[in-house]
């Protein structure tokens, strides 16, 4: 299993974050019933107070799960990510994306 942080960093202002949000909107019920897809999750900084916490009001995390590398490439190459890129482009400055798998297995 897979796990992938794509951390998203939009350009400055509530309106390029709140496009992006609404692109995810339309595209995450496709996503979830793609093949090898096992979560995608959209995540935004809590509203808390914690000195320790890193908030940037410009980013965008998404949390997905995929079985396997095959699934995840197929994900990206799909009609509906290319639409969604096209859509955000202007809005999106810089996508970083960590392909992680759990360490430990306990």
């Amino acid at each position: 299993m897979l796990i992938v942080i794509a951390e998203i960093h939009t350009r400055e202002g509530i309106e390029h974050k709140s496009k992006v949000i609404d692109a995810f909107r339309k595209i995450t019920p496709t996503v979830l019933a793609e093949s090898g897809c096992h979560g995608y999750e959209l995540l935004l900084d809590a509203q808390v107070e914690a000195d320790f916490q890193h908030k940037n009001p410009n980013v965008i995390t998404m949390l997905e799960y995929w079985e396997s590398m095959q699934y995840l490439q197929t994900h990206l190459e799909t009609a509906h990510m290319q639409a969604y890129q096209a859509e955000v482009q202007d809005d999106v400055l810089e996508v970083k994306i960590r392909i992680l798998e759990k360490g430990l297995m306990l």
